[in-house]
């Protein structure tokens, strides 16, 4: 019989946590309620067996729908809509297939008399555990419009940080793409030109020249060992970069890139502070709403340094001292969190401390493009440099031969 772990909160207010053994998810949670308890969170202690009746690649849920899905949710329940006829509605209504599919199954599970949170548990490439715990806890509190409507503000936002942040790397990424293209055409049209006339003239050519002229050469003949190259390196590259130990490297690079790091950094720093706050509003216990937050955080590294901070909070130290030791926050916001522990109102605080890290983010993507540009214009003139030594210097040589013959 399967054994599930779970945490609740007594008539009197007490939280406990323990372990259960019931024949399917929906008994465990009959048995809990059925002892006077209000369920937090439930999850099986034996690995689920996998289906293998889905595709091989699922495709995940776009956010938008997401984003619709969780708004027309809120407005149905709120009006007192049945959740089964709700659900059947937004699926039939849904232009997301993976999300249609979703609803379908959840309807029908609904049906059978599950609830909607364990239906939704199955889809994980749709739902995300936060998804599922916040409509978990909804479910037990009476309280799912509220659910609904939390998650599609916090999408949204989350919608809102990549739209900006897509935006401002859009113009410098296109002239890196430009420069990229400008060189190939130049190595494989332009500078064959020259060195077949700079071969007529049987002149000693530059030094600059010579190295334009081995580049192009090579270029023109061993095009296919670039492209193979490329192609094995950006396999191996993705490859090592799905281990456990290349997805931790790469994420720590990611936020020690110049300029782009410090953003990325930020922009998860909010992501993190506002799913905290949104754990610990709903009730969940202060270990499992920083385990989640964690993985919502989309980057192994900092997951990482947030599981430290689940552990050190395990073995008695409280909040404020442990993000004080983990040095993921600014000074700021770990006031915030000090001061928020004092008075009882850490989740308001990190909702300010999201909006504060939202605000510099903000700014920062403002200026992007203005600090990239000085960056970019120095990439451009390396390479108009590289060009006018390597063809001009040996035009200049010849015409000193010229007016000297």
């Amino acid at each position: 019989m399967p054994r599930y772990r779970y945490t609740a909160r007594k008539p009197n207010g007490k939280r406990i946590s323990a372990v259960i053994e019931a024949a399917s998810e929906s008994d465990a949670i009959a048995n809990v309620s059925a002892s006077g308890a209000v369920l937090l969170s439930l999850e099986i202690t034996q690995a689920r067996a996998k289906t293998s009746s889905g595709p091989l690649f699922q495709q995940g849920v776009k956010m938008d729908a997401l984003v619709i899905f969780c708004r027309q949710a809120y407005s149905l329940i709120k009006a007192g809509v049945p959740l089964m006829r709700a659900i059947k509605g937004l699926a039939q209504s849904s232009n997301d297939k993976p999300l249609k599919a979703a609803l379908d199954s959840v309807a029908a599970e609904l049906s059978n008399g599950r609830p909607m949170s364990s239906a939704m548990r199955d889809f994980p490439q749709v739902f995300s555990d936060l998804f599922v715990s916040l409509v978990q806890l909804g479910e037990n509190t009476g309280r799912l419009d509220d659910a609904m409507l939390q998650l599609s503000e916090y999408y949204e936002q989350e919608m809102e940080t990549r739209r900006r942040i897509k935006s401002a790397l859009r113009y410098p990424s296109f002239v890196l793409a430009v420069i990229v293209a400008a060189m190939a055409f130049l190595n494989v049209k332009v500078i064959p030109q020259f060195a077949g006339m700079f071969a007529k003239f049987g002149s000693d050519l530059p030094l600059p020249t010579k190295i334009l002229m081995t580049t192009s050469n090579f270029f023109v003949d061993f095009w296919w060992l670039l492209v193979i190259s490329s192609v094995c390196l950006l396999a191996g590259w993705h490859a090592w970069k799905n281990t456990d130990e290349g997805r931790v490297k790469w994420d720590s690079f990611k936020l020690r890139i110049p300029l782009i790091g410090s953003l990325v950094n930020r922009a998860l720093m909010s992501r993190f502070s506002r799913t905290f706050a949104l754990m610990l509003r709903a009730g969940v216990p202060l270990n499992t709403a920083l385990h989640m937050a964690g993985e919502a955080l989309d980057n192994r590294f900092l997951a990482l340094e947030v599981e430290k901070m689940k552990t050190a909070i395990e073995s008695g130290m409280n909040l404020s001292s442990v993000t004080a030791d983990s040095k993921l926050f600014t000074p700021l916001v770990h006031q915030m969190i000090q001061v928020g522990e004092e008075t009882g109102q850490i989740d308001n605080l990190l909702l300010e401390a999201s909006d504060f890290y939202d605000r510099e983010v903000d700014y920062d993507l403002k200026t992007l493009s203005a600090r990239m540009e000085p960056i970019l214009l120095m990439i451009v003139a390396g390479m108009v440099l590289i060009l006018a030594l390597g063809i001009f210097l040996p035009m200049w040589n010849m015409l000193d031969l010229i007016r000297g013959g």
